[in-house]
Formats: structure tokens, C-alpha cells, sequence
């Protein structure tokens, strides 16, 4: 696991999150392109974190104003992206070397959970890539 710090802004969303969820979040990831907040969260927190019916989501949306999104953390890469494409049934995930040297995850997805997994306007692929690149440093995500 890599030494991540987080900003003040990231802190102060940690903090709201836990004070809401009652869930010590592991890290949080701010992305504007899509207007998110990811919480990267302990595995089998992720149900107790989105609360009953997703109340503790919509009560966070309301008040960051922006979409909140909830991911359980992964001991290794394939779990991570396994995990940050969910609910899109992964079937495997091989992590190689590119001839360049970047590191490619091969991602094979249930072919009707294809849409799922790309998501709207590529958000769930995209938060998939950049939780890889910020744990494992994986350049590329591959959907076959």
C-alpha cells in the first residue's frame, strides 16, 4: 500500500463521512472531472457505510453537493478494481506488462454487465483506473 496523504479538503470529507457513517474511511479521492467524492473503505464496511436504503449516500450528497461514491478496499490490484467496478460482475482480472513497461490490468466482465462497468460517460471505468493508479500504479484498465 502506498504512503498516501491526504489534503485538507480530503480530510475534512473524511471526517463528515465518519461522523455520518460512523465508517473510518482509508482514503478519499476528490474527482472533479466527475464531480465525485470516492471513499476507499475496509472490506466489509461498504453495506454499513451507504447505510439502510443508502440514506447515509444521499444525506452525504446533499450536503458535499457533489455524487458520493463508496469502494471496499482490495488487498491486492485485482481485488481493488474487482471491488471499484461493482455491481458489474467481474469475472477475472490479470495484471501484466506492457512492452512499454506500463502496468495493464486485463479486466473480463460478464458481457451484460459491460454497460455497468464502463459506466455513464466512462465514470465507473474511470474510477476503477485511478484507484489502480493511485494503490498499485497500473497505467491501463483493459475491459475484454
Amino acid at each position: 500500500m502506498p504512503d498516501i496523504r491526504l489534503t485538507e479538503e480530503e480530510i475534512r470529507y473524511a471526517t463528515l463521512f465518519e461522523s455520518i457513517t460512523g465508517v473510518t474511511p482509508i482514503d478519499v479521492v476528490i474527482d472533479n472531472a466527475y464531480s465525485r467524492v470516492i471513499y476507499v473503505v475496509q472490506k466489509n464496511q461498504a453495506a454499513l457505510a451507504v447505510g439502510k436504503g443508502g440514506s447515509n449516500v444521499k444525506m452525504l450528497r446533499q450536503i458535499v453537493g457533489k455524487d458520493v461514491e463508496i469502494v471496499e478496499a482490495g488487498d491486492t490490484p485485482e481485488e481493488l478494481i474487482k471491488n471499484s467496478l461493482y455491481p458489474a460482475k467481474v469475472i477475472m482480472v490479470k495484471v501484466t506488462k506492457a512492452p512499454s513497461g506500463a502496468k495493464v490490468a486485463i479486466t473480463t466482465v460478464a458481457p451484460e454487465d459491460k454497460g455497468i462497468a464502463i459506466g455513464k460517460n466512462g465514470k465507473n471505468i474511470a474510477r476503477a483506473k485511478l484507484l489502480a493508479k493511485r494503490y498499485y500504479d497500473i497505467d491501463k484498465i483493459i475491459l475484454a
